[in-house]
């Protein structure tokens, strides 16, 4: 059996961050864990980067036991906010200028 890491959303759809599964390439690996996972795992793997043994590696790579596997799924970022000017109008501010009772 071979070792695979899992991160972010797949860690959770499989309940770990580190699994077993067998097989003799990254896509073996990868298509058992998605039979066990579900559909959702599956469509995140298909997008994910791996790494074997720290190497990045690609779907045909061969692996073998005491391998460690790694799936990263792809991560996205939240909007950037730049400090300077905005669309939005300035708050009013009072003048001093208004009329006194």
């Amino acid at each position: 059996m071979i070792k695979v890491r899992l991160f972010a959303a797949l860690r959770e759809l499989a309940g770990a961050g580190e699994v077993e599964a067998g097989g003799r390439t990254v896509d073996d690996i990868a298509r058992s864990l998605g039979e066990r996972y579900g559909e959702r795992f599956s469509s995140i793997v298909e997008v994910s980067s791996f790494v074997v043994n720290g190497e990045r590696a690609d779907r045909g790579t061969p692996i073998a036991e005491g391998d460690e596997v790694a799936i990263l799924p792809p991560v996205s970022g939240g909007a950037c906010h730049r400090a300077g000017p905005s669309s939005r109008a300035p708050a009013s501010r009072p003048s001093g200028t208004g009329s006194r009772a």
